[in-house]
């Protein structure tokens, strides 16, 4: 796997940041549900942006292409990571995003602080130490927003994109577990960034998890750098083989892999849908908002590295545009400054 072209690390890394708005903002309104109300409203495969319904636990009345959590707390992090030159400080993290609950709350939103990120700051908060106060995260949280540190960070040097990980993780998510799945994520997107296809950047997130595990505290769970070599197995995608239907990938993913917040299930489903479809970043992520469960995480992880792995032009124009005007993103500046910490690591 060698260096992109600039012009190519610049696609590339603003198809992160857009892979990851789009999928969030597909998953919205299916967010939390089950497979199968999913599939009565949408059929076995969403067809684009959709509001949230009336009924959506978490995002009721927010408008077609709105993004949710993931994608705000990726763009805090985003510019955490930016003026802090790639390494986060954990409790000014904490600090901005107990500011952004606020707002959120301000909004009359319901979708807040995950179980883990909550409880962590109010240990902080507490006066606990920062090495301690993450020590029973084990969500996906650390996940979800991470793509940041991928952007900002070479593969080539995997030790510093570890630390990264760690450090802009430890304060919230400090178990093997979260951090083997934010390590899977931030991995996959800057091998991406650097060139690599979605079938070569997936070993590079296998082997992120695995370094990942030790770090942090013991948590009982699956492996994760486990879980996911195995997710990713699960579809034959040999040449000359018919190619999946989604919704039995989608049925595989909900029923085996699981979809639920757990670090352990939500990112290796996110790896599976994208090994499953590897070469088409818009049908990957309508899928991973359709599984069920937690799926603008899982959406939204699967289009940062099928971003970065394609390019932002993978994506429809009109998606692309969509999020950015819905939300107010200006994502294109956002990949520049980020890509400007990477160059700066030699």
């Amino acid at each position: 796997m060698s260096r992109t072209s600039s012009a190519s690390s610049v696609s590339r890394a603003a198809g992160a940041l857009y892979g990851l708005a789009i999928g969030d903002a597909l998953g919205m309104p299916t967010q939390s549900l089950p497979r199968a109300l999913i599939a009565e409203r949408y059929g076995e495969l969403l067809d684009g942006f959709h509001p949230a319904p009336d009924d959506q636990p978490l995002a009721a009345g927010m408008p077609a292409g709105a993004i949710t959590d993931d994608t705000e707390q990726a763009v805090l992090l985003a510019e955490l990571v930016v003026s802090s030159n790639g390494l986060v400080d954990g409790r000014e993290l904490s600090r901005r995003l107990l500011a952004w609950e606020d707002s959120m709350r301000a909004r009359g939103s319901l979708d807040l602080l995950g179980p883990s990120t909550r409880r962590a700051i109010d240990e902080l908060l507490a006066g606990t130490d920062l090495n301690e106060a993450g020590r029973f995260g084990t969500t996906n949280g650390a996940a979800m927003r991470i793509t940041p540190v991928g952007i900002a960070t070479p593969s080539d040097q995997p030790e510093l994109l570890l630390d990264r990980v760690v450090a802009a993780s430890a304060a919230t998510h400090n178990t093997g577990l979260a951090l083997s799945a934010a390590a899977a994520v931030a991995a996959a997107v800057s091998a991406g960034i650097d060139g690599a296809t979605v079938a070569e950047a997936i070993p590079v997130a296998i082997r992120a998890a695995a370094e990942a595990a030790g770090r942090g505290h013991w948590v009982a769970g699956a492996d994760v750098a486990t879980r996911i070599e195995w997710a990713t197995s699960l579809i034959d995608t040999a040449p000359g083989n018919t190619p999946p239907r989604p919704g039995a990938v989608s049925a595989l993913v909900y029923d085996l892999v699981g979809t639920s917040l757990a670090s352990q299930e939500s990112v290796p489903a996110a790896f599976a849908v994208l090994a499953a479809f590897p070469d088409d970043p818009w049908l990957a992520c309508r899928l991973a908002a359709s599984v069920g469960g937690d799926t603008d995480t899982i959406a939204a992880i699967t289009g940062a590295v099928a971003g970065a792995c394609h390019g932002d032009e993978a994506f429809p124009a009109q998606a692309r545009i969509t999020v950015a005007e819905v939300n107010d993103l200006d994502l294109d500046d956002l990949a520049d400054q980020l890509l400007k910490v990477r160059e700066a690591c030699g």
